[in-house]
């Protein structure tokens, strides 16, 4: 996976999980989602904030807390969130924002990573999350092999243990993985997800 790629593989999972969400009704923000804390309201909070505090990082403005504060839903979520995501593949399509420091502050206080790991760190949530939004929206959800194998590499970089509990409220311990689990299954147990949620 070079460092171009993860760009566009990016864009193509964020704008998956616009598509999803662009179906989203008033009636939905109550439903459970796959995050088992979270209502689609609370999903939806995060995967918009999320988006700004990486286009902030990007920026250089990662290190400011205020970024990644979860805020009230906007009177149209799906086009509040549509237009986050569209600010965040703006951002990472600047000139050098490959060979830039993105500052996380959600991972710790001084946390900075190299620019095209904290974009696939990026790409791996919303692969997950257009899952999570999909599953509790009732929409279905497809993973072609060229995200899905580059999304698995990643997830399989992630803590795991008690260890993940320390870094993530987004991403549970790890869940068995049934022999014969399609790569998309594989990401999901990894990530404490339950494939056949909800059930």
């Amino acid at each position: 996976m070079t460092d171009t790629d993860i760009r566009a593989l990016n864009a193509r999972a964020v704008r998956i999980s616009v598509e999803i969400v662009s179906h989203l009704t008033d009636g939905d923000l109550g439903k459970p989602t796959p995050c088992s804390e979270w209502t689609v309201a609370d999903l939806l909070a995060h995967m918009t904030v999320q988006h700004h505090g990486f286009a902030a990082a990007a920026r250089g403005g990662g290190a400011d807390p205020a970024v990644w504060e979860p805020r009230p839903l906007a009177a149209d979520p799906a086009k509040a969130y549509a237009e986050a995501a569209e600010d965040v593949l703006a951002a990472y399509a600047e000139p050098g924002v490959l060979e830039r420091s993105f500052d996380l502050h959600e991972f710790g206080e001084g946390a900075a990573f190299p620019g095209a790991q904290a974009i696939s760190f990026h790409f791996l949530d919303y692969v997950v999350h257009g899952w999570d939004i999909a599953r509790a929206l009732g929409r279905p959800f497809e993973l072609d092999d060229e995200l899905a194998e580059p999304a698995l590499k990643v997830a399989l970089i992630a803590p795991t243990g008690e260890e993940r509990e320390k870094v993530t409220t987004a991403f549970k311990r790890e869940l068995p993985t049934p022999d014969g689990a399609s790569t998309l299954d594989r990401i999901l147990t990894h990530l404490g997800r339950s494939p056949s949620w909800p059930s």
